[in-house]
């Protein structure tokens, strides 16, 4: 990508809000269109302003205790793997977007034999819930087969308390936006077969969530599994 046009895109994001300039920062980093600098920078620069926002328009900390099974009506026995099995953390480099390789989250399952994305005993879409706290920074709302999305439909959730963000991944719907403050149990989205991957017959119907630190523009993925296993205890 020139010089030029990484320059001009991070001067028009200067005028968008916090969330906003998140959302689209994260677009280009998915899509490999911004050097890791330049993105780590302007990472560094975005997070304390969303932070504040966050605090401004009345956003709390998660109360010790109060986070949530990010899956409506599921428990932990719905995870993948055996004892946190799937987090695969080798590989992965949040910068490296859709190339990136790994799988540094967990991949929770619903009842859903024919693929509809409807929970085979209700009949209904199944809630996608914030397991925390946080503001939404960025998300993919539409979603078409072919796209290099490997989320699908997603939506991150940055936890000020935390140090970092939640992603879900592989949405039916997502109900929220950029910008919208968020509290622990609150349905974000519902679940689906978005993404390049997750669409595939061979692949059962679930979320994918994950957790990442992000610390001066640096970022690490951090094992959930001990959280998810807590919180999923009905």
């Amino acid at each position: 990508m020139p010089v030029m046009i990484v320059a001009l895109t991070l001067f028009v994001m200067q005028a968008l809000s916090p969330c906003a300039a998140f959302d689209f920062l994260y677009a280009w980093i998915r899509d490999q269109k911004i050097d890791r600098a330049s993105a780590q920078a302007r990472l560094r620069e975005l997070l304390p302003r969303i932070r504040d926002d966050f605090y401004a328009r009345g956003g709390k900390d998660t109360a010790a205790g109060a986070e949530r099974f990010p899956i409506q009506g599921y428990g932990a026995e719905s995870i993948g793997g055996t004892n946190g099995s799937g987090y695969v953390a080798k590989g992965y480099d949040w910068f490296d977007g859709y190339t990136s390789k790994g799988h540094p989250g967990h991949d929770i399952f619903i009842r859903d034999r024919n693929q509809d994305s409807l929970d085979d005993r209700t009949g209904k879409p199944v809630d996608i819930l914030s397991i925390s706290n946080g503001i939404v920074v960025a998300y993919a709302p539409e979603w078409e087969a072919g796209s290099n999305l490997r989320g699908g439909r997603y939506v991150y959730v940055y936890s000020p308390a935390d140090g970092g963000l939640f992603y879900y991944a592989h949405a039916r719907s997502v109900l929220v936006h950029p910008g919208d403050i968020v509290t622990a149990g609150q349905p974000i989205g519902t679940v689906g077969r978005s993404g390049r991957n997750a669409a595939a017959a061979r692949s059962p119907t679930h979320l994918h969530v994950m957790f990442l630190s992000v610390d001066d523009g640096a970022t690490a993925p951090r094992d959930i599994y001990p959280l998810l296993k807590r919180v999923g205890r009905r």
